[in-house]
């Protein structure tokens, strides 16, 4: 694996135990009547959900990338004409032609 790509496994490993911390802190905040202590739970489980969202797209976004190079490595012709069009279709619309009085 590459040196600059997430480890989707571990993130989520991560996630779990922040969410399972953040329950822990809850529930004892709870049982004390330490406000602080559960909030601060609350915050770990946010926290923990967002890390595993995070790490779900990124692997979602990752195998699209891949899915693209793909079909550019195995179509390069239809990928390039594809570009043209649209580089052409966005030409049209930024920067319209001016009419000539």
């Amino acid at each position: 694996m590459a040196k600059d790509k997430i480890d989707t496994t571990e993130n989520k490993i991560e996630a779990k135990v922040r969410d399972v911390q953040g329950h822990v802190k809850d529930a004892a905040g709870g049982l004390t009547g330490d406000i602080g202590l559960q909030l601060e739970g609350k915050f770990d489980q946010f926290a923990g959900h967002a890390q595993e969202d995070f790490a779900d797209l990124y692997e979602e976004g990752e195998s699209a990338v891949e899915k693209a190079v793909t079909f550019v490595r195995d179509k390069p012709l239809l990928s390039l004409g594809i570009v043209s069009v649209v580089g052409v279709l966005l030409g049209w619309l930024f920067f319209p032609r001016r009419s000539r009085s």
